[in-house]
Protein backbone atom coordinates (compact mmCIF):
# COMPACT_ATOMS: atom_id res chain seq x y z
CA UNK A 1 0.00 0.00 0.00
CA UNK A 2 2.74 2.17 0.89
CA UNK A 3 4.24 1.88 -2.91
CA UNK A 4 0.82 2.80 -4.16
CA UNK A 5 0.12 5.44 -2.21
CA UNK A 6 3.49 7.17 -2.71
CA UNK A 7 2.71 6.49 -6.77
CA UNK A 8 -0.34 8.52 -6.36
CA UNK A 9 1.11 11.38 -4.48
CA UNK A 10 4.01 11.45 -7.44
CA UNK A 11 2.31 11.48 -10.72
CA UNK A 12 4.85 11.48 -12.84
CA UNK A 13 7.20 8.50 -11.06
CA UNK A 14 3.84 6.38 -11.81
CA UNK A 15 3.95 7.20 -15.29
CA UNK A 16 7.46 6.64 -15.47
CA UNK A 17 7.37 3.24 -14.05
CA UNK A 18 4.08 2.13 -16.02
CA UNK A 19 6.08 3.25 -19.10
CA UNK A 20 8.75 0.91 -17.97
CA UNK A 21 6.30 -1.59 -17.35
CA UNK A 22 4.31 -1.75 -20.29
CA UNK A 23 7.39 -1.71 -22.15
CA UNK A 24 9.10 -4.68 -20.38
CA UNK A 25 5.78 -6.50 -21.03
CA UNK A 26 6.50 -5.33 -24.88
CA UNK A 27 9.57 -6.75 -25.47
CA UNK A 28 9.20 -9.91 -23.41
CA UNK A 29 5.86 -10.63 -25.68
CA UNK A 30 8.26 -9.95 -28.79
CA UNK A 31 11.31 -11.82 -27.64
CA UNK A 32 8.35 -14.65 -26.64
CA UNK A 33 7.15 -14.34 -30.27
CA UNK A 34 10.54 -14.41 -32.14
CA UNK A 35 11.07 -17.62 -30.01
CA UNK A 36 8.10 -19.45 -31.09
CA UNK A 37 8.41 -18.75 -34.42
CA UNK A 38 12.47 -19.53 -34.38
CA UNK A 39 11.57 -22.81 -32.20
CA UNK A 40 8.00 -23.94 -33.81
CA UNK A 41 4.59 -23.93 -32.05
CA UNK A 42 4.11 -26.07 -28.64
CA UNK A 43 1.96 -28.60 -28.38
CA UNK A 44 -1.67 -26.76 -27.47
CA UNK A 45 -2.97 -27.67 -24.06
CA UNK A 46 -5.15 -26.07 -21.36
CA UNK A 47 -4.73 -23.30 -19.56
CA UNK A 48 -2.40 -23.48 -16.44
CA UNK A 49 -1.62 -21.65 -12.96
CA UNK A 50 1.62 -20.60 -11.77
CA UNK A 51 3.66 -23.02 -9.73
CA UNK A 52 0.33 -25.27 -9.42
CA UNK A 53 -0.08 -26.17 -13.49
CA UNK A 54 -2.83 -28.13 -14.23
CA UNK A 55 -2.97 -30.09 -11.10
CA UNK A 56 -6.22 -28.75 -9.82
CA UNK A 57 -8.34 -30.14 -12.53
CA UNK A 58 -6.46 -33.29 -13.34
CA UNK A 59 -7.27 -36.71 -11.48
CA UNK A 60 -3.78 -37.77 -9.49
CA UNK A 61 -5.63 -41.06 -8.52
CA UNK A 62 -6.16 -41.85 -12.57
CA UNK A 63 -4.23 -39.29 -14.68
CA UNK A 64 -4.51 -41.39 -17.75
CA UNK A 65 -8.09 -40.93 -17.73
CA UNK A 66 -7.65 -37.23 -17.20
CA UNK A 67 -5.42 -37.49 -20.10
CA UNK A 68 -7.61 -39.41 -22.59
CA UNK A 69 -10.06 -36.79 -21.85
CA UNK A 70 -7.32 -33.85 -22.63
CA UNK A 71 -6.90 -35.40 -26.09
CA UNK A 72 -10.50 -35.09 -26.87
CA UNK A 73 -10.31 -31.22 -26.57
CA UNK A 74 -6.59 -30.92 -27.66
CA UNK A 75 -5.79 -34.19 -29.91
CA UNK A 76 -2.95 -36.53 -29.95
CA UNK A 77 -0.23 -34.26 -28.87
CA UNK A 78 -0.68 -31.99 -26.22
CA UNK A 79 0.82 -30.58 -22.98
CA UNK A 80 0.07 -30.17 -19.61
CA UNK A 81 1.67 -28.87 -16.29
CA UNK A 82 2.54 -30.72 -13.75
CA UNK A 83 3.20 -27.82 -11.04
CA UNK A 84 5.59 -26.31 -12.83
CA UNK A 85 6.81 -28.92 -14.78
CA UNK A 86 6.15 -29.43 -18.75
CA UNK A 87 4.76 -32.61 -19.89
CA UNK A 88 4.06 -33.54 -23.27
CA UNK A 89 1.30 -36.36 -23.63
CA UNK A 90 1.21 -38.78 -26.63
CA UNK A 91 -2.26 -40.24 -27.47
CA UNK A 92 -3.30 -43.06 -30.00
CA UNK A 93 -1.44 -45.90 -31.30
CA UNK A 94 0.05 -44.13 -34.53
CA UNK A 95 0.95 -41.07 -32.73
CA UNK A 96 2.60 -43.37 -29.99
CA UNK A 97 4.31 -45.19 -32.62
CA UNK A 98 5.83 -42.65 -34.50
CA UNK A 99 7.29 -41.22 -31.73
CA UNK A 100 8.79 -44.46 -30.18
CA UNK A 101 9.96 -46.18 -33.38
CA UNK A 102 10.36 -43.27 -35.99
CA UNK A 103 11.92 -41.01 -33.59
CA UNK A 104 13.23 -43.54 -31.66
CA UNK A 105 16.51 -41.55 -30.65
CA UNK A 106 14.83 -38.11 -30.07
CA UNK A 107 12.05 -39.90 -27.68
CA UNK A 108 14.45 -42.78 -26.26
CA UNK A 109 16.02 -40.99 -22.92
CA UNK A 110 14.14 -42.32 -19.56
CA UNK A 111 13.11 -39.24 -17.48
CA UNK A 112 14.21 -39.56 -14.27
CA UNK A 113 12.24 -38.54 -11.65
CA UNK A 114 13.02 -38.03 -8.01
CA UNK A 115 10.82 -40.97 -6.98
CA UNK A 116 12.51 -43.28 -9.87
CA UNK A 117 15.66 -41.84 -8.20
CA UNK A 118 15.23 -43.31 -4.72
CA UNK A 119 14.41 -46.56 -6.56
CA UNK A 120 17.94 -46.44 -8.85
CA UNK A 121 19.78 -43.55 -8.36
CA UNK A 122 20.68 -43.60 -12.35
CA UNK A 123 22.17 -47.00 -12.18
CA UNK A 124 20.69 -50.35 -13.81
CA UNK A 125 18.71 -50.60 -16.88
CA UNK A 126 15.25 -48.75 -16.21
CA UNK A 127 15.63 -45.88 -14.78
CA UNK A 128 18.83 -45.19 -16.56
CA UNK A 129 20.28 -43.08 -19.63
CA UNK A 130 23.41 -42.70 -21.39
CA UNK A 131 26.54 -44.73 -22.06
CA UNK A 132 24.92 -46.82 -18.62
CA UNK A 133 22.28 -47.58 -19.50
CA UNK A 134 23.51 -49.07 -23.24
CA UNK A 135 25.96 -50.75 -21.50
CA UNK A 136 23.40 -52.32 -19.21
CA UNK A 137 20.81 -53.30 -21.37
CA UNK A 138 23.17 -54.84 -23.95
CA UNK A 139 25.34 -56.91 -21.60
CA UNK A 140 21.38 -58.36 -19.97
CA UNK A 141 19.84 -59.28 -23.67
CA UNK A 142 23.02 -61.07 -24.44
CA UNK A 143 23.08 -63.01 -20.95
CA UNK A 144 20.06 -63.54 -20.66
CA UNK A 145 18.99 -65.59 -23.62
CA UNK A 146 22.95 -67.37 -22.94
CA UNK A 147 20.77 -68.37 -19.67
CA UNK A 148 17.86 -69.18 -22.11
CA UNK A 149 15.44 -66.46 -21.63
CA UNK A 150 12.28 -67.47 -23.83
CA UNK A 151 14.14 -70.60 -25.30
CA UNK A 152 13.97 -74.26 -24.05
CA UNK A 153 15.84 -73.45 -20.80
CA UNK A 154 13.02 -71.22 -19.69
CA UNK A 155 10.01 -73.43 -20.84
CA UNK A 156 11.33 -76.25 -18.66
CA UNK A 157 11.84 -73.78 -15.63
CA UNK A 158 8.52 -72.63 -16.32
CA UNK A 159 6.53 -75.85 -16.46
CA UNK A 160 8.37 -77.21 -13.11
CA UNK A 161 7.20 -74.00 -10.97
CA UNK A 162 3.76 -74.71 -12.52
CA UNK A 163 3.61 -77.56 -10.30
CA UNK A 164 4.34 -75.89 -7.46
CA UNK A 165 1.78 -73.18 -7.78
CA UNK A 166 -0.87 -75.49 -8.48
CA UNK A 167 0.40 -77.49 -5.26
CA UNK A 168 -0.60 -74.05 -3.47
CA UNK A 169 -4.19 -73.82 -5.75
CA UNK A 170 -5.02 -77.58 -4.34
CA UNK A 171 -4.29 -76.14 -1.02
CA UNK A 172 -7.70 -74.28 -0.68
CA UNK A 173 -10.04 -77.34 -1.63
CA UNK A 174 -12.20 -75.65 -4.27
CA UNK A 175 -15.23 -73.52 -3.65
CA UNK A 176 -14.92 -74.22 0.19
CA UNK A 177 -11.67 -72.05 0.66
CA UNK A 178 -12.07 -68.68 -2.24
CA UNK A 179 -8.89 -67.19 -1.94
CA UNK A 180 -6.59 -64.32 -2.94
CA UNK A 181 -4.09 -65.39 -6.01
CA UNK A 182 -1.74 -62.13 -5.64
CA UNK A 183 0.86 -63.69 -4.06
CA UNK A 184 1.01 -67.61 -5.05
CA UNK A 185 1.03 -66.35 -8.25
CA UNK A 186 3.80 -63.56 -7.77
CA UNK A 187 5.76 -66.10 -6.46
CA UNK A 188 5.60 -68.37 -9.09
CA UNK A 189 6.42 -65.69 -11.71
CA UNK A 190 8.88 -64.50 -9.38
CA UNK A 191 10.58 -67.98 -9.10
CA UNK A 192 10.82 -68.00 -12.94
CA UNK A 193 13.17 -64.82 -12.96
CA UNK A 194 14.93 -66.15 -9.87
CA UNK A 195 16.22 -68.89 -11.24
CA UNK A 196 17.35 -67.07 -14.28
CA UNK A 197 19.20 -64.42 -12.79
CA UNK A 198 20.35 -66.45 -9.55
CA UNK A 199 20.39 -70.14 -10.61
CA UNK A 200 17.78 -71.18 -8.67
CA UNK A 201 14.41 -71.12 -7.03
CA UNK A 202 12.72 -70.70 -3.45
CA UNK A 203 10.40 -72.41 -1.44
CA UNK A 204 7.20 -70.52 -1.00
CA UNK A 205 7.69 -71.08 2.76
CA UNK A 206 11.04 -69.48 2.49
CA UNK A 207 10.34 -65.97 4.18
CA UNK A 208 13.70 -64.30 3.23
CA UNK A 209 12.02 -65.04 -0.60
CA UNK A 210 8.26 -64.24 -0.07
CA UNK A 211 8.66 -60.98 1.95
CA UNK A 212 10.97 -59.83 -1.03
CA UNK A 213 8.44 -60.02 -3.40
CA UNK A 214 6.47 -58.69 -0.88
CA UNK A 215 7.80 -55.51 -0.44
CA UNK A 216 8.59 -55.21 -4.22
CA UNK A 217 4.58 -55.19 -5.15
CA UNK A 218 4.30 -52.94 -2.42
CA UNK A 219 6.87 -50.53 -4.04
CA UNK A 220 5.37 -50.80 -7.10
CA UNK A 221 1.88 -49.90 -6.36
CA UNK A 222 3.11 -47.04 -3.63
CA UNK A 223 5.57 -45.77 -6.61
CA UNK A 224 2.83 -45.00 -8.44
CA UNK A 225 0.73 -43.75 -6.24
CA UNK A 226 -1.08 -39.94 -6.00
CA UNK A 227 1.33 -38.59 -3.20
CA UNK A 228 4.43 -40.05 -5.07
CA UNK A 229 3.55 -38.33 -7.93
CA UNK A 230 2.78 -34.83 -5.88
CA UNK A 231 6.68 -36.03 -4.70
CA UNK A 232 7.90 -36.16 -7.88
CA UNK A 233 6.43 -32.48 -8.47
CA UNK A 234 7.47 -31.23 -5.46
CA UNK A 235 10.15 -33.18 -4.02
CA UNK A 236 10.76 -31.06 -0.84
CA UNK A 237 7.14 -32.53 0.37
CA UNK A 238 9.19 -36.09 0.98
CA UNK A 239 9.79 -35.28 4.58
CA UNK A 240 6.32 -35.59 5.11
CA UNK A 241 4.98 -38.84 2.81
CA UNK A 242 4.60 -41.87 4.60
CA UNK A 243 4.44 -43.10 0.86
CA UNK A 244 8.25 -42.04 0.59
CA UNK A 245 9.26 -43.55 3.89
CA UNK A 246 7.62 -47.08 2.93
CA UNK A 247 9.39 -47.40 0.01
CA UNK A 248 12.62 -46.37 1.51
CA UNK A 249 12.43 -49.05 4.48
CA UNK A 250 11.05 -52.03 1.60
CA UNK A 251 14.37 -50.48 -0.54
CA UNK A 252 16.49 -50.78 1.93
CA UNK A 253 15.41 -54.37 3.46
CA UNK A 254 15.65 -55.76 -0.28
CA UNK A 255 18.79 -54.24 -0.81
CA UNK A 256 20.54 -55.79 2.51
CA UNK A 257 18.57 -59.25 0.76
CA UNK A 258 20.03 -59.21 -2.53
CA UNK A 259 23.63 -58.29 -1.12
CA UNK A 260 23.56 -61.36 0.84
CA UNK A 261 22.46 -63.50 -1.99
CA UNK A 262 25.13 -62.02 -4.28
CA UNK A 263 27.59 -62.63 -1.44
CA UNK A 264 26.61 -66.42 -1.32
CA UNK A 265 27.20 -66.92 -5.24
CA UNK A 266 30.30 -64.86 -5.28
CA UNK A 267 32.15 -66.64 -2.66
CA UNK A 268 31.38 -70.41 -4.61
CA UNK A 269 31.97 -68.46 -8.28
CA UNK A 270 32.98 -71.02 -10.84
CA UNK A 271 34.19 -69.18 -13.90
CA UNK A 272 33.44 -72.38 -16.09
CA UNK A 273 30.11 -72.91 -14.47
CA UNK A 274 27.37 -70.13 -14.74
CA UNK A 275 24.63 -70.23 -12.49
CA UNK A 276 22.72 -67.64 -13.58
CA UNK A 277 22.74 -63.48 -14.71
CA UNK A 278 24.81 -62.60 -11.26
CA UNK A 279 27.59 -64.86 -12.28
CA UNK A 280 27.88 -63.65 -15.81
CA UNK A 281 28.07 -60.00 -14.24
CA UNK A 282 30.63 -61.31 -11.51
CA UNK A 283 32.77 -62.96 -14.32
CA UNK A 284 32.50 -60.14 -16.86
CA UNK A 285 33.24 -58.05 -13.56
CA UNK A 286 36.39 -59.86 -12.76
CA UNK A 287 37.61 -59.72 -16.42
CA UNK A 288 37.61 -55.83 -16.62
CA UNK A 289 39.03 -55.15 -13.65
CA UNK A 290 42.14 -57.87 -14.45
CA UNK A 291 42.24 -55.47 -18.04
CA UNK A 292 43.03 -52.70 -15.77
CA UNK A 293 40.00 -50.84 -17.43
CA UNK A 294 38.84 -47.62 -15.94
CA UNK A 295 35.51 -45.90 -15.74
CA UNK A 296 34.05 -49.29 -16.34
CA UNK A 297 30.08 -49.67 -15.86
CA UNK A 298 30.86 -52.99 -14.66
CA UNK A 299 30.77 -52.28 -10.46
CA UNK A 300 29.13 -52.94 -7.52
CA UNK A 301 26.00 -50.78 -7.83
CA UNK A 302 25.17 -51.12 -11.32
CA UNK A 303 24.89 -55.38 -10.58
CA UNK A 304 22.56 -54.54 -7.33
CA UNK A 305 20.57 -51.83 -9.71
CA UNK A 306 19.99 -54.22 -12.20
CA UNK A 307 19.14 -57.22 -10.32
CA UNK A 308 16.35 -55.34 -8.74
CA UNK A 309 15.21 -53.89 -12.05
CA UNK A 310 14.99 -57.74 -13.31
CA UNK A 311 13.76 -58.75 -10.38
CA UNK A 312 10.98 -56.77 -10.40
CA UNK A 313 9.79 -56.15 -13.65
CA UNK A 314 10.08 -60.18 -14.09
CA UNK A 315 7.36 -60.79 -11.37
CA UNK A 316 4.74 -57.81 -10.91
CA UNK A 317 4.06 -57.19 -14.82
CA UNK A 318 3.66 -60.85 -15.61
CA UNK A 319 2.05 -62.07 -12.64
CA UNK A 320 -0.44 -59.16 -12.60
CA UNK A 321 -1.13 -59.77 -16.28
CA UNK A 322 -1.95 -63.31 -15.07
CA UNK A 323 -4.04 -62.25 -12.09
CA UNK A 324 -6.21 -60.49 -14.48
CA UNK A 325 -6.40 -63.47 -17.19
CA UNK A 326 -7.87 -66.02 -13.94
CA UNK A 327 -10.00 -62.69 -12.54
CA UNK A 328 -11.70 -62.40 -16.28
CA UNK A 329 -11.90 -65.89 -16.51
CA UNK A 330 -14.46 -65.81 -13.51
CA UNK A 331 -16.22 -62.84 -14.73
CA UNK A 332 -17.03 -64.13 -18.09
CA UNK A 333 -17.58 -67.99 -17.51
CA UNK A 334 -18.72 -68.51 -21.45
CA UNK A 335 -15.08 -67.39 -22.34
CA UNK A 336 -13.60 -69.90 -19.89
CA UNK A 337 -15.99 -72.66 -21.42
CA UNK A 338 -14.41 -71.92 -25.05
CA UNK A 339 -10.75 -71.95 -23.64
CA UNK A 340 -11.08 -74.99 -21.63
CA UNK A 341 -13.00 -76.96 -25.02
CA UNK A 342 -9.95 -75.71 -27.08
CA UNK A 343 -7.39 -77.33 -24.60
CA UNK A 344 -9.32 -80.29 -24.19
CA UNK A 345 -10.13 -81.15 -27.73
CA UNK A 346 -6.09 -80.08 -28.73
CA UNK A 347 -3.89 -80.59 -25.90
CA UNK A 348 -5.64 -83.36 -23.96
CA UNK A 349 -4.77 -84.07 -20.46
CA UNK A 350 -0.97 -83.49 -21.56
CA UNK A 351 1.57 -80.64 -19.95
CA UNK A 352 1.07 -77.64 -22.45
CA UNK A 353 4.23 -76.75 -24.42
CA UNK A 354 5.19 -73.60 -25.89
CA UNK A 355 4.25 -75.47 -29.69
CA UNK A 356 1.07 -75.97 -28.58
CA UNK A 357 0.26 -71.87 -29.06
CA UNK A 358 -0.27 -72.46 -32.14
CA UNK A 359 -2.92 -75.22 -32.14
CA UNK A 360 -4.74 -72.98 -29.42
CA UNK A 361 -5.57 -69.73 -31.65
CA UNK A 362 -8.58 -68.80 -29.20
CA UNK A 363 -6.80 -69.56 -26.00
CA UNK A 364 -3.84 -66.92 -27.65
CA UNK A 365 -6.44 -64.46 -28.56
CA UNK A 366 -7.77 -64.90 -25.00
CA UNK A 367 -4.32 -64.24 -23.66
CA UNK A 368 -3.96 -61.36 -25.53
CA UNK A 369 -6.82 -59.51 -24.80
CA UNK A 370 -6.36 -60.03 -21.46
CA UNK A 371 -3.54 -58.15 -22.37
CA UNK A 372 -5.01 -55.73 -24.19
CA UNK A 373 -8.14 -54.77 -21.80
CA UNK A 374 -5.85 -54.98 -18.26
CA UNK A 375 -3.51 -52.78 -20.01
CA UNK A 376 -1.55 -52.75 -16.91
CA UNK A 377 0.79 -50.04 -17.91
CA UNK A 378 -1.65 -47.37 -18.67
CA UNK A 379 0.87 -44.56 -18.68
CA UNK A 380 3.99 -46.60 -20.10
CA UNK A 381 7.42 -45.27 -17.88
CA UNK A 382 7.98 -42.18 -18.88
CA UNK A 383 10.10 -40.58 -21.34
CA UNK A 384 12.40 -37.34 -22.42
CA UNK A 385 13.33 -35.69 -25.19
CA UNK A 386 17.16 -36.25 -25.97
CA UNK A 387 17.56 -33.56 -27.92
CA UNK A 388 15.32 -30.70 -29.62
CA UNK A 389 12.54 -31.79 -31.93
CA UNK A 390 10.19 -30.95 -34.43
CA UNK A 391 7.30 -33.50 -34.05
CA UNK A 392 4.12 -33.39 -36.51
CA UNK A 393 4.82 -29.81 -36.83
CA UNK A 394 4.85 -29.39 -33.06
CA UNK A 395 8.29 -28.50 -31.46
CA UNK A 396 9.79 -29.97 -28.12
CA UNK A 397 12.90 -28.98 -26.57
CA UNK A 398 15.19 -31.49 -25.29
CA UNK A 399 14.67 -32.61 -21.62
CA UNK A 400 11.11 -32.17 -22.33
CA UNK A 401 9.31 -35.29 -20.15
CA UNK A 402 6.88 -36.87 -23.00
CA UNK A 403 4.37 -39.40 -21.91
CA UNK A 404 3.67 -42.22 -24.73
CA UNK A 405 0.41 -43.31 -23.52
CA UNK A 406 -0.07 -46.40 -23.59
CA UNK A 407 -3.80 -46.71 -22.57
CA UNK A 408 -4.74 -44.91 -25.03
CA UNK A 409 -3.16 -47.32 -27.88
CA UNK A 410 -4.11 -50.28 -26.23
CA UNK A 411 -7.78 -48.82 -26.30
CA UNK A 412 -7.74 -46.99 -29.90
CA UNK A 413 -11.22 -46.77 -30.72
CA UNK A 414 -9.86 -46.40 -34.29
CA UNK A 415 -8.01 -49.90 -34.10
CA UNK A 416 -9.83 -51.78 -31.64
CA UNK A 417 -13.82 -52.24 -32.78
CA UNK A 418 -15.03 -53.25 -28.80
CA UNK A 419 -12.04 -50.97 -27.27
CA UNK A 420 -13.24 -51.30 -23.61
CA UNK A 421 -14.86 -54.63 -23.39
CA UNK A 422 -13.07 -57.87 -23.46
CA UNK A 423 -13.60 -58.80 -27.03
CA UNK A 424 -11.12 -61.92 -27.97
CA UNK A 425 -12.57 -61.37 -31.70
CA UNK A 426 -10.03 -58.84 -31.65
CA UNK A 427 -7.30 -61.62 -32.58
CA UNK A 428 -9.63 -63.85 -34.77
CA UNK A 429 -10.03 -63.45 -38.61
CA UNK A 430 -13.20 -64.89 -39.97
CA UNK A 431 -12.15 -68.32 -39.60
CA UNK A 432 -11.48 -68.52 -35.82
CA UNK A 433 -7.43 -68.56 -36.79
CA UNK A 434 -4.90 -66.27 -34.72
CA UNK A 435 -4.06 -62.63 -36.21
CA UNK A 436 -1.51 -60.26 -34.79
CA UNK A 437 -2.96 -56.59 -34.19
CA UNK A 438 -0.13 -53.89 -34.84
CA UNK A 439 -1.61 -51.65 -32.13
CA UNK A 440 -0.81 -54.35 -29.46
CA UNK A 441 2.18 -53.26 -27.81
CA UNK A 442 1.69 -53.70 -24.10
CA UNK A 443 5.33 -54.00 -23.52
CA UNK A 444 5.84 -50.40 -25.01
CA UNK A 445 7.91 -50.37 -28.23
CA UNK A 446 11.24 -48.76 -29.53
CA UNK A 447 14.78 -48.39 -27.78
CA UNK A 448 12.75 -48.81 -24.44
CA UNK A 449 10.86 -51.65 -25.19
CA UNK A 450 10.71 -54.33 -22.32
CA UNK A 451 13.77 -56.88 -22.71
CA UNK A 452 11.60 -59.82 -20.88
CA UNK A 453 9.14 -59.73 -23.59
CA UNK A 454 9.75 -63.43 -24.67
CA UNK A 455 9.84 -64.46 -21.64
CA UNK A 456 6.76 -62.72 -20.59
CA UNK A 457 4.96 -64.00 -23.09
CA UNK A 458 6.21 -67.96 -23.00
CA UNK A 459 5.18 -67.25 -19.04
CA UNK A 460 1.57 -66.33 -20.19
CA UNK A 461 0.60 -69.03 -22.03
CA UNK A 462 2.09 -71.65 -20.21
CA UNK A 463 0.50 -70.76 -16.83
CA UNK A 464 -2.95 -69.76 -18.16
CA UNK A 465 -2.94 -72.99 -20.74
CA UNK A 466 -2.11 -75.20 -17.68
CA UNK A 467 -4.03 -73.55 -15.00
CA UNK A 468 -7.44 -73.46 -16.81
CA UNK A 469 -6.28 -76.89 -18.22
CA UNK A 470 -6.60 -78.10 -13.98
CA UNK A 471 -8.87 -75.66 -12.84
CA UNK A 472 -12.78 -73.95 -13.08
CA UNK A 473 -11.85 -70.32 -11.61
CA UNK A 474 -15.27 -68.96 -10.52
CA UNK A 475 -16.66 -65.94 -8.18
CA UNK A 476 -16.96 -67.62 -4.11
CA UNK A 477 -20.47 -68.75 -3.47
CA UNK A 478 -22.74 -65.95 -3.61
CA UNK A 479 -20.58 -63.26 -5.74
CA UNK A 480 -21.43 -62.77 -9.06
CA UNK A 481 -19.27 -62.52 -11.91
CA UNK A 482 -20.71 -58.28 -12.00
CA UNK A 483 -19.25 -57.82 -8.92
CA UNK A 484 -15.60 -58.20 -10.14
CA UNK A 485 -14.95 -54.78 -11.13
CA UNK A 486 -12.37 -54.09 -14.17
CA UNK A 487 -11.19 -50.25 -12.82
CA UNK A 488 -8.43 -51.83 -11.28
CA UNK A 489 -6.26 -50.53 -8.31
CA UNK A 490 -3.65 -48.07 -10.01
CA UNK A 491 0.38 -48.28 -8.91
CA UNK A 492 3.46 -48.28 -11.71
CA UNK A 493 1.33 -51.19 -12.98
CA UNK A 494 -2.25 -51.42 -12.57
CA UNK A 495 -3.16 -54.34 -10.54
CA UNK A 496 -7.09 -55.98 -10.51
CA UNK A 497 -9.60 -54.78 -7.43
CA UNK A 498 -8.86 -56.56 -4.00
CA UNK A 499 -10.81 -59.71 -5.13
CA UNK A 500 -11.31 -63.82 -4.44
CA UNK A 501 -11.27 -66.80 -6.72
CA UNK A 502 -12.41 -70.41 -6.12
CA UNK A 503 -10.43 -72.99 -8.04
CA UNK A 504 -11.84 -75.86 -8.50
CA UNK A 505 -9.98 -79.36 -9.77
CA UNK A 506 -11.59 -80.36 -13.23
CA UNK A 507 -11.88 -84.43 -13.68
Amino acid sequence: MAVVEALLYFPGVAGTLLGALLLLLLLSRLSSDYKSQKEGKEPPGPKHLPLLGNLLTLDLKRPFDSFCELSKTYGNIFQVFLGPKKVVVLVGYKTVKDALVNYADEFGERDITPGFRLLNDGHGIIFSNGENWKEMRRFALSNLRDLGMGKRGSEDKIIEEIQYLKAEFDKFEGTKKPFDTTRPVNYAVSNIISSIVYGSRFEYTDPRFTETVDRANENVRVSGSASMMLYNIFPWLGPFLNSKRIIMRNLMKNRAEIVKLITGLQETLNPHDRRGFVDSFLIHKQSVEQSGKKDSYFHHENLLMTVGNLFVAGTDTTGTTLRWGLMLMAKYPHIQDRVQEEIDRLIGGRQPVVEDRKKLPYTDAVIHETQRLANIIPLNLPHMTSCDVTFNGYFIKKGTTVVPLLTSVLKDPNEWEKPNSFYPEHFLDEKGQFVKRDAFIPFSAGRRVCLGESLARMELFLFFTSLLQSYRFTTPPGVSGDELDLKGVVGITLNPSPHKLCAIRRS
